[in-house]
């Protein structure tokens, strides 16, 4: 590997940010470092050509989308090294778990996964500190990434990012690592949940009181911040949830981002099922992951997929004996 360069790559939501600000904490006076804070979309591309350069990565919040990125890994990754992959994704842990080059742990987010990792490599007073003043915003993250949901702060940070992007809570981070909001900061980020509460009531409203598997919001309703909290609200709140909710969104290169959330693992089991490495991509949690669909398809193309996928998985899962009696029942149920 080339040590003169240190090259960060980590996701765009509160999780991958923070882990990012920690990793350029820990490295900043190892080596320059170049920042890559991205998507599913891209995540192949920036490890294969860092491969290619013989850069040092540290990889959070991310894991590779195609098989061809996991073997050049497997091929040039040097068994003695220590891992650069820190993830805590469920669909990733049964197929990848065992590689040298990845460490995973699903109890928690991905930046608490590194976190833990460098305490326990943790060599002089000055790494100790530098944990120390990252503490706080890490168990922040964990708090919003693991949907426990006990800090208010966690709500407010990921506002931040919705209001100012990934690179400006990063830049933040880099420059004051403690979570303590300043003034300016709190009143931005309370606002934003404010007027997050009237999304919420309009995406209510889209929904009706539709009772299916599925709960689908089109484009221009919620915003990169609100899924999750939708997804509670949805989920947890309603007289009779559905067993997905969705929302889709349009980028700016016309491709579909459309972020899942479940409680049954149905999320996972879907993006499973519809992702083909090529034309749509994906990953994520049991019950938190997001798809991207390539801007050819409609949002009709893709609620028809979502709600061919859960036909599938619901078809799988019966049990096996069911009579004709119980089809009748079922499609009576799923009629009203």
């Amino acid at each position: 590997m080339n040590a003169s360069i240190i090259h960060i790559i980590s996701h765009t939501d509160l999780d991958g940010v923070v882990a990012a600000a920690l990793a350029w904490h820990h490295h900043r006076d190892q080596a320059p470092l170049k920042i890559s804070l991205a998507g599913y979309g891209i995540v192949d591309n920036l490890i294969l050509e860092s491969l290619k350069r013989e850069e040092k990565m540290v990889v959070l919040d991310l894991f590779c989308q195609k098989t061809r990125t996991v073997d050049e890994i497997d091929k040039r990754f040097p068994q003695e090294n220590e891992p650069f992959v820190f993830d805590h994704h469920e669909s990733n842990f049964s197929r990848y778990s065992n590689r040298p080059w990845l460490h995973l742990d699903t109890r928690y987010c991905a930046a608490r996964v590194y976190y833990l990792w460098l305490q326990e490599k943790c060599r002089n007073e000055k790494e100790k500190k530098i944990l120390e003043k990252m503490e706080r915003m890490v168990e922040i993250a964990n708090d919003r990434d693991m949907w426990i949901n006990d800090m208010e702060e966690s709500r407010l940070w990921q506002g931040l990012i919705t209001l100012c992007g990934p690179w400006g809570i990063f830049t933040r981070l880099v420059e004051d690592p403690y979570p303590e909001m300043r003034g300016h900061e709190l009143h931005a980020a309370r606002l934003f949940v404010e007027k997050q509460k009237q999304r919420f009531d309009q995406a209510l409203e889209i929904l009706g009181s539709r009772k299916k598997d599925l709960a689908f919001v089109g484009d221009g309703v919620l915003e990169f911040g609100d899924v999750s909290d939708f997804g509670g609200l949805v989920l947890d709140h309603l007289q009779d949830p559905p067993r997905l909710m969705a929302s889709a969104s349009r980028k700016i290169t016309g491709e579909w981002a459309v972020s899942l959330r479940s409680r049954e693992g149905l999320a996972g089991k879907v993006v499973s099922i519809l992702k083909d490495g090529s034309k749509v991509r994906g990953g994520g949690h049991d019950n938190a992951a997001a798809l991207y669909f390539p801007p050819q398809y409609s949002q009709e193309k893709i609620r028809d997929s979502l709600e061919a996928a859960i036909k599938a998985i619901k078809e799988k899962e019966s049990p096996i004996g069911a009579t004709l009696g119980d089809v009748f029942k079922k499609a009576l149920e799923e009629e009203k």
